[in-house]
């Protein structure tokens, strides 16, 4: 417990003296101080674990100290010191949030075991955090798995920037392809692995909230700030902040990101104090973000800070050769799930799997797998299993094996297929286009004939 940081709020100054050392002596870092305005002022600059607090302050008494505490930081343990033989200001302060009390005058050893404890409560905490974010690394999906060099590859950027305490990465692919993971990877091969990972979607936080969410404010810094919250940026501390899609992020927003990535400290909205922090910033988008440079519509300086360590995820498409061990994974994975035991993939289900283009990547074939698996009540997966775009975009099944097709001119089928697989990747012409085989012209004029352009 090396880190642990104490900090001693006591205006007699032989005991708090007194205090300090036997702490020193036990490997704490300790600071102390004789009011309760300094010490709330110090728990605003620095990150506390424990304060030892007494009730009877000048000026501002130990209780409206205690209250400020819990307003600042709800998860600093305090241990309230009082030599006032009535213990109701002591009851009055556990109800507010206090660990525990000491009753004036005590032993050095009883200091000693009540901040023991208090630590060991604060650490136990911690490690059922950690747990639970282990178990969620170590969950399948939460690998990458892959043979392809491209993924080779990445691993080795990956081991290269967990030895880095606190690079900035910006992560780029197109949806599915498995950023998160990557950011995952990161997180939990380097030293910061038993600190927070934190993660936020840009893009789903309302423009007039984001900051809110990642810097935190103070009470009463607008309308319904009733009470102080942390940001993300703060609740990171010592681990991972993750920004997914942080293309969506307005520009005014922006500079403050730097900021934080140049300093490493921030205030929280209505704050006029720095919090110094230590947080690995890494940034996701399946945007281009040099052409969103160019236009305008992103800042150079975060793009260039942010991008001190890039990795590209190639989509599914261009690593075919990872399609085989990420569909037997998906198939273990679910087999579990819903209690089956199907032993694999049908050659011709194979066929399909092999030959679609996957404009969901990663996601979409785990998708597939779960609904076949559901669906299959086989030894193996079949062609029935398999949704209907599978069938449809594969040239080698035929036509009346397509259900919706059947007996139709090959007009009518073109055009049915060619509006599938439009609908299949959102409306995107020029994705479309790649995986018909035909030029951005041809489609157009095509859905131009077909009145659906």
């Amino acid at each position: 417990m090396e880190n642990i940081r104490i900090l001693i709020i006591e205006d007699n100054e032989d005991l708090s003296f007194t205090i300090e050392n036997v702490l020193k002596k036990s490997k704490y870092k300790v600071k102390r101080v004789s009011t309760g305005e300094e010490g709330i002022s110090i728990i605003k600059k620095e990150l506390i674990d424990l304060v030892l607090l007494d009730i009877n302050l000048p000026k501002m008494n130990g209780i409206k100290v205690l209250r400020n505490i819990k307003e600042i930081n709800p998860d600093i343990l305090v241990i309230m010191m009082t030599a006032i033989t009535d213990a109701k200001p002591a009851i009055d302060a556990m109800k507010i949030g206090a660990y525990d009390y000491l009753m004036k005058p005590f032993e050095l050893d009883e200091l000693k075991i009540v901040v023991k404890k208090a630590l060991e409560t604060h650490e136990l905490k911690r490690e059922v955090d950690r747990l639970k974010r282990q178990h969620e690394i170590d969950h399948p999906t939460n690998k990458i798995f892959g043979d392809s060099q491209y993924l080779q590859k990445i691993r080795e950027i990956i081991a290269i920037i967990a030895s880095t305490p606190r690079t900035s990465v910006l992560i780029l692919g197109e949806s599915g392809t498995g950023k998160e993971l990557v950011a995952n990877a990161i997180h939990y091969s380097s030293a910061r692995k038993d600190g927070p990972f934190i993660k936020i979607n840009c893009s789903a936080i309302p423009d007039n909230l984001i900051e809110s969410e990642l810097f935190g404010h103070e009470k009463g810094a607008f309308t319904d700030a009733k009470n102080m919250k942390k940001g993300l940026f703060e609740l990171a501390n010592g681990g991972t902040l993750f920004l997914d899609e942080l293309s969506s992020m307005k520009l005014s927003l922006q500079p403050k990101i730097l900021r934080v990535l140049e300093t490493q400290s921030f205030r929280r909205i209505g704050g006029v104090n720095d919090i110094n922090i230590d947080v690995r910033v890494i940034a996701a988008t399946n945007q281009d973000l040099a052409e969103l440079v160019k236009n305008g519509e992103f800042r150079d300086d975060l793009y260039y800070r942010l991008k001190v360590m890039e990795i590209t995820i190639p989509p599914l498409r261009e690593r075919k050769e990872d399609i085989d061990i990420l569909k037997k994974i998906f198939l273990d994975q679910y087999n579990k799930e819903f209690n089956k035991s199907i032993k694999g993939f049908a050659p011709e289900t194979d066929n399909l799997i092999y030959n679609y283009s996957w404009p969901g990547n990663v996601r979409e074939l785990k998708n597939v797998i779960e609904r076949a698996v559901i669906l299959c009540n086989d030894e193996m997966l079949l062609p029935e299993h398999m949704p209907l775009e599978l069938k449809e975009l594969n040239t080698d099944i035929p036509a009346s094996q397509s259900p919706g097709l059947g007996m139709v001119s090959l007009e009518d089928a073109e055009k049915h297929h060619i509006l599938n697989v439009l609908e299949l990747v959102n409306g995107n012409k020029s994705k479309a286009a790649r995986v018909l085989k035909i030029s951005r012209s041809t489609l157009r004029e095509k859905l131009k004939n077909y009145q659906a352009e």
